[in-house]
This record gives structure tokens, C-alpha cells and sequence, in this order.
């Protein structure tokens, strides 16, 4: 203890006295954006990135044209998308993947990589604001020669949700969803009158199934699989100051409930992953969960490591104190954590590297 303490009074002194020089101590990390502003662009939101089967980084954003408003909102948004062959260190041009004529919109991507296929899923919520005002569609593309091309758009709407729900506010989670040891692909699905619910597919994405079991409250979630196969599900709660976790040990047919008030949350979209540690002694699973760590504000981005499945949170890592919202994270082939996030409101949609030994040095 006395060492950590001495530890932090030495930094602290220097960084006094490099101030008092004039000179300003060089930020820990180094902030790429990966999609700048630029003339008739809105805004770019809602990022999104996976790690595809060759290692190449693929990071998908909504690209809002006339506003920044969301997609029942706006007549104008498509899914635009960057790669990168050398772990985030030199990106691909920005590349229109889903761009409808105007009127017709798509926005929330989300990815899905099926190691076993090799094929990645990237999903979007789909309006015909010209024609069907109200009406939310759930689509994906697909991509299986790791991001360079991609098919034509696919409708899951009718796989995935009840006829009922024609016209209710609904959206596949942007971000990520995930694929179980066992194969199975595993997305997360919101209706705000009915909950949240899970799709999968058991035959790789040939078709999809709604699991029609409802996690109340529930709004945008990650779901994520625990060491001994349970799902976890880690979810939005607005103006609740915290996080809500729901746990399945039966494929989500059943569901236990829990808040997790030592995940500081001001209601905004997060990310979490597993982490491999093959070295690892611990007999439960290391996640990695990233979000806007404050309870009312979307600020002061923070890397959170759980080394029992979530249980508890034994260590942290502030990534950005400055305004910080939606986020998104991937394990690089390098073994490093890239993370995107939307930066300095909503300006800006920042790249950031974690080395894996940084990580590792927090699990000491």
C-alpha cells in the first residue's frame, strides 16, 4: 500500500511540475477517429467492430445524413464501415455497405462472426419512412470473405418477432452479438412495451429463431457466454444509475435477475467481452466490460475486468474522462483490446488500442 501511495504522489508531483513548465504530461492512450466530420454528414453514430476470421478489423457506423436524429426520425442514414490489416494501426477508406434511396433508412449495426463458417452477420434496424412510418424491419447483410464484400440485404423480421409486433417500437442491439462454444449465434432483440428478447441460430444463419422468453426491464444489451455455458445478458437501465444482469443456465428458455450497482451506468449502450487468458488459473471466466462510467452523465469511458464471470469487478482502467457514450469492443489477433467509442459529443468516433500486457497487469 505504501508503495502504490508513494507511487501516485511521484506522478502526481510530476505532472505539477510539467504544468508549471508549460508543458502538458502526453495522454496514455492514443485516439484514432475513424470516421471525422465532413461536408453533408450530419453525424456519424453507433459504431460497431468485430475482429473478422483472417484478423482484419472491421468497424461499422451509422452515417446520418440530413440530422442526427435516430432512425424513426430520420430519412436518410446508411451503415458505412472501415478495415484495418494491421490491428487499428492504418484503416481502409470509408465504404457504404447499406445505402436505400432516400426515404428508406437503416441504422444500429451489429456483428455476428461465425468462426466455424467463417462468415460475419452484420445487422441493422430497417424504416420506410416514405411509405410505413411506423414500421420497423430487422435485416442483416452477410460478409464470407472477411469484410471485402458483402451480400445483398436479408429481412429476419418475421424469424425473429411476433406478427403482433408489426408496428411496436423495436431493434436488434448495435454492437455485437456472439457465437457459443457450441456453434450457436446469439443476438439480442428490444421492444420497449415487451422487453427484451434473444434470437439464434443453430444452422449458421440459414434461419433464425426468437426465444420467447421477455427480460424485463430490459432496453440495449450485450449477451455474453459465461465459463460454464450460461448466457449472460448485460443491459441499459435509463435513469437507474446502474447496470441489470440477467443469467440463463438453459439456453434462455429461464432467467435469473440481478442489479449490479457496481457497474456505475447513466443509461447508454456498453460493451463486454470475454477474455482468453489460457495462462489463467481462476476457475471462473475473465470479462472485459467497457461503458460511460457515471450515473447520470455520458462521461469518463472506463475498461472494467471481472476475473469470476461478472460477479464481482476486482479492477479498472479510465480510458477517457471527457464526454463518452456509446462503445464497442473487440480482442485483436494480436492479442491486444481495440475499442471504439463515440467521443466529445458525439464529434468524434475514436479507435484505441489496450496492449494485452496492460490488461494482464491488471488481473496481478
Amino acid at each position: 500500500m505504501k508503495n502504490k501511495i508513494t507511487n501516485v504522489t511521484n506522478k502526481l508531483a510530476l505532472t505539477i511540475s510539467l504544468l508549471s513548465l508549460g508543458i502538458c504530461p502526453a495522454q496514455e492512450f492514443e485516439f484514432t477517429d475513424l470516421f471525422p466530420q465532413k461536408e453533408g454528414v450530419s453525424c456519424y453514430r453507433i459504431p460497431s467492430i468485430v475482429t473478422a476470421p483472417n484478423g482484419d478489423l472491421i468497424s461499422a457506423i451509422d452515417e446520418r445524413i440530413p440530422s442526427c436524429a435516430d432512425l424513426r426520425d430520420n430519412n436518410n442514414i446508411n451503415i458505412v464501415s472501415r478495415r484495418s490489416s494491421d490491428n487499428g494501426k492504418s484503416w481502409t477508406s470509408i465504404e457504404r455497405l447499406v445505402d436505400y434511396p432516400l426515404g428508406q433508412s437503416a441504422s444500429d449495426p451489429s456483428m455476428i462472426v461465425d468462426r466455424i463458417t467463417n462468415t460475419i452477420f452484420m445487422f441493422f434496424n430497417y424504416m420506410d419512412l416514405e411509405h410505413e412510418s411506423q414500421v420497423y424491419y430487422l435485416k442483416y447483410i452477410k460478409s464470407e470473405d472477411n469484410g471485402i464484400s458483402w451480400s445483398e440485404p436479408v429481412d429476419i423480421t418475421k424469424q425473429i418477432s411476433p406478427a403482433q409486433w408489426h408496428k411496436d417500437f423495436k431493434f436488434i442491439t448495435s454492437g455485437r452479438g456472439i457465437q457459443t462454444r457450441k456453434g450457436t449465434l446469439v443476438h439480442t432483440l428490444v421492444n420497449l412495451d415487451h422487453g427484451l428478447h434473444l434470437f439464434k441460430s443453430e444452422d449458421h444463419g440459414d434461419t433464425w429463431q426468437w426465444i420467447d422468453t421477455p427480460l424485463i426491464p430490459g432496453n440495449e444489451s450485450k449477451v455474453v457466454e459465461l465459463s460454464d455455458g450460461s448466457w449472460m445478458v448485460n443491459c441499459r437501465l435509463n435513469r437507474k444509475g446502474h447496470r441489470q444482469i440477467y443469467i440463463s443456465k438453459d439456453e434462455g428458455k429461464t432467467w435469473a435477475s440481478r442489479a449490479d450497482y457496481s457497474l456505475v451506468d447513466p443509461g447508454c449502450n456498453a460493451g463486454i467481452i470475454r477474455f482468453p487468458d489460457e495462462k489463467s488459473s481462476l476457475e471462473k471466466g475473465i470479462l472485459l466490460f467497457v461503458n460511460a462510467n457515471h450515473k447520470t452523465l455520458r462521461k469518463n469511458l472506463t475498461l472494467k475486468i471481472s476475473k469470476d464471470d461478472g460477479e464481482t469487478w476486482s479492477a479498472e482502467k479510465t480510458i477517457y474522462k471527457g464526454p463518452a457514450a456509446y462503445a464497442a469492443l473487440s480482442l485483436l489477433e494480436n492479442g491486444d483490446l481495440g475499442i471504439i467509442f463515440e467521443k466529445d459529443d458525439y464529434t468524434q468516433n475514436s479507435f484505441v488500442r489496450l496492449p494485452k500486457d496492460q490488461i494482464l497487469s491488471l488481473l496481478e
